[in-house]
């Protein structure tokens, strides 16, 4: 479901960038991508500190910003130049720290409050191994995420869902744009996500997870028409009148209960598969 969502994303980051880009300017287009090819480059020369890709990254968003090019598009390309992968694996990370713990143990201690040149030596190793056993893609991300999880988004929902629930609800919702949208999450995404998951495992090209089944995969589906942060940054976008507005925000909120709503007890029920040995 995360992966799904994630992809889904890109797709609208996508749209974005195709459809709501009114005016270029070639000037900071032009130096972002010559800071992301920049950025690229110290990934293939083995640059790992967060603070070079950090740096460059904020640059190369404020040259898109600047460009006219959605800034969220930055966000998305500076993440792919990000390295991904770890420089040790996780069995000789295992093995170098046991060593120099072991090591550190049986060094002669000061016995006071400074350790050993000794002990520093291996404390130093193993803060070495450490950073060379996680990626920096995965460092910020974990970094950012209390931020983006407990403050960003819901500062986001808040300043983007606001809208009027009144006596009159019900009949306001029954419009073009309303519906629209909620056929488009509550349909168009559980079709989508279910013929072409079907599609890719019948073709060969997928296999179904380890331990899934065809309920799970409905269940995911559903839930796909959940449809929230993205769809009210696309509704504020694609709408300049207020009253367009908030029959979108009618139709995401509405597809978002009831695609939660439905998918949620087809996973709640669905069994793992059984996964032989």
């Amino acid at each position: 479901m995360a992966a799904l969502a994630v992809a889904d994303d890109l797709g609208a980051v996508l749209v974005i960038a195709f459809f709501y880009t009114s005016h270029i300017a070639v000037a900071p287009l032009m130096i972002g991508a010559l800071l992301l090819l920049v950025l690229l480059a110290g990934n293939l020369s083995g640059i790992r500190h967060v603070l070079f890709y950090l740096l460059l990254g904020i640059a190369v968003w404020v040259c898109f910003l600047f460009s006219g090019v959605h800034a969220t598009i930055a966000g998305v390309l500076v993440a792919f130049t990000i390295p991904a992968r770890t420089k040790i694996n996780e069995e000789e990370y295992a093995t170098s720290v046991k060593s120099n713990i072991g090591h550190f143990e049986q060094a002669i201690p000061h016995f006071g409050a400074l350790i050993s040149p000794e002990q520093l030596h291996h404390i130093e190793r193993i803060k070495q191994l450490s950073l060379d056993a996680e990626t920096p893609l995965q460092k910020i991300e974990h970094s950012l995420h209390p931020w983006v999880a407990f403050l960003i988004m819901p500062l986001f929902a808040l300043a983007n869902a606001g809208m009027q629930i009144d006596a009159g609800f019900f009949s306001e919702i029954l419009n073009p744009v309303s519906a629209g949208i909620f056929v488009g999450l509550v349909a168009g995404k559980f079709i989508g996500v279910l013929l072409f998951t079907w599609l890719m495992i019948r073709s060969g090209i997928a296999t179904m997870p380890l331990g899934g089944n065809w309920r799970h995969i409905v269940g995911v589906a559903l839930l796909a028409g959940v449809g929230f942060t993205m769809s009210l940054f696309v509704t504020g976008l694609a709408f300049h009148s207020p009253a367009l507005i908030d029959e979108a925000k009618y139709g995401i909120l509405l597809a978002s209960i009831v695609a939660g709503t439905a998918g949620i007890p087809v996973l709640r029920t669905g069994r793992t598969a059984t996964v032989l040995s």
